[in-house]
């Protein structure tokens, strides 16, 4: 059986707030995977950072996606949300967001010797 998962496309770490550009799996609802998510992120603050305070507010917003344009809209939005909040200049150069850490690691793949 192959196992079904959650698939981020695009994220964004505000300091009050995270964005999310996510696909779940047909027979999964949102709630359930925002459950897997605040609860496994909510396990690993405690577990490795010793945090036992609140991190979540109750629930949560959606959008649906439901065409192409839909998605690059939000895509765009995501990215430009550190650039709006005035916390960077670029979405490229917020580290705490995917397309940061997606050119991070392309540029350690293109530096390391080939074999």
């Amino acid at each position: 059986m192959k196992e079904k998962k959650i698939v981020i496309h695009e994220f964004v770490v505000m300091p009050d707030h995270v964005h999310l550009l996510m696909t779940v799996p047909g027979d999964m609802s949102l709630e359930k995977a925002m459950q897997f998510i605040k609860g496994g992120f909510s396990f690993r603050a405690s577990k490795e950072l010793g945090y036992m305070g609140e991190v979540w507010q109750r629930g949560f917003s959606d959008v649906r996606i439901t065409n192409e344009a839909s998605y690059q809209e939000h895509l765009e939005y995501i990215r430009q949300n550190p650039v709006k909040a005035g916390l960077a200049s670029d979405p490229a150069e917020f580290s705490f967001g995917s397309l940061f850490l997606r050119n991070a690691k392309r540029a350690g793949a293109e530096a390391r010797p080939s074999i």
